[in-house]
């Protein structure tokens, strides 16, 4: 196939451009390299059938239209990530996260692109009531990331419904991996810990740690990027989860090191846990990586880190005023 990555030198889209070039697929990547690095797709340099172009979806249609001319499937993952800049910074990120899916969208409309594949967010859910959270449960986004993340989701269905695009969203769940976030502002846990553990400082863990996170491994979220893919469906939603929680005191017993607490956040919930069951039905996908084989294979690629922040309990306190200032009762 011809498939364009956009987003495709960030984390979760660069391991989706590898596994698309070893599968024998044509790869275009978009990137204006806002948070992706081009040394996530240096050991891919050797593939013919990979192209790589610096540009930003958020400036318009015409700059990017070209390069959906023929394209198969599209694999629409460039957004800003994070909370904190998206509290300080909203209206970039409804530029990046919004408008640049409608230009992703257009473009694919008019050069007829046989799949599109979005990859959404479970932060829409909020502080969510069900647990494991369906994909029919409440939308409450917290914060302007978790906004525009559902708001591109939207536009994705809503240019299906309208315009019969063949389109499928992903909602992720805390995914995690080699080559993910360094650098940027304080929220990815693995990028924190991992910087953490590297300089010898105590890992920072919010209130009493025994919150859960749906920890997804990053080559399960690549394969149901393809099973999305693949599939006839159209105009669906699935979650996309590891079947399981665990603790961030259970991921830093993995770790393993000293640690220190810090004041609990608003928005945040105490537990995320994805209902798999829809993808499993439709699309036959589930994950095939264990926490601990996850965390283990990580740790075998820490030097990744080795520049990225290292935060301590003051640095955490003063990035992260603007989220206790908007989000906070």
């Amino acid at each position: 196939m011809y498939t364009l990555v956009t987003g495709g030198a960030g984390f979760i889209g660069s391991h989706l451009t590898e596994r698309l070039l070893r599968d024998g697929h044509t790869v275009t990547v978009l990137d204006n390299y806002s948070t992706g690095r081009k040394e996530n797709l240096a050991q891919l340099a050797n593939f013919k059938n990979l192209k790589v172009v610096e540009t930003d979806i958020s400036r318009g249609i015409v700059p990017i239209e070209k390069y959906f001319r023929e394209v198969d499937w599209v694999f629409h993952l460039a957004a800003l990530a994070d909370i904190v800049p998206s509290i300080v910074n909203p209206v970039g990120y409804f530029r990046a996260n919004v408008d640049g899916t409608m230009h992703v969208l257009e473009a694919c409309r008019k050069h007829k692109v046989k799949r599109i594949i979005y990859a959404a967010s479970s932060s829409c859910y909020g502080i969510a009531d069900i647990i494991p959270t369906p994909e029919t449960a409440p939308i409450r986004p917290q914060y302007p990331y978790a906004l525009t993340k559902y708001l591109g989701e939207c536009a994705v269905l809503h240019w299906g419904k309208v315009y019969k695009l063949p389109v499928v969203s992903l909602r992720m769940f805390n995914v995690y991996g080699p080559r993910s976030r360094t650098g940027g502002t304080y929220g990815a846990v693995f990028g924190t810990f991992l910087a953490q553990k590297l300089a010898g400082k105590p890992f920072t863990i919010v209130g009493d740690g025994t919150q859960t996170r749906d920890f997804t491994y990053v080559t399960d979220v690549v394969d149901a990027f393809l099973a999305a893919a693949k599939s006839d469906n159209q105009n669906e939603i699935f979650n996309v989860g590891s079947d399981h929680t665990y603790s961030v005191n259970r991921l830093v017993k993995l770790l393993g090191g000293p640690r220190v607490r810090i004041p609990k956040r608003p928005g945040e919930p105490d537990v995320t846990y994805a209902d798999i069951s829809k993808i499993k039905r439709m699309l036959g996908w589930k994950p095939q990586v264990s926490f601990e084989t996850g965390v283990g294979e990580i740790l075998k690629h820490i030097d990744y880190w080795r520049k990225a922040p290292v935060w301590t309990p003051d640095s955490i306190e003063k990035a992260t005023r603007d989220w206790f200032r908007y989000l906070g009762k």
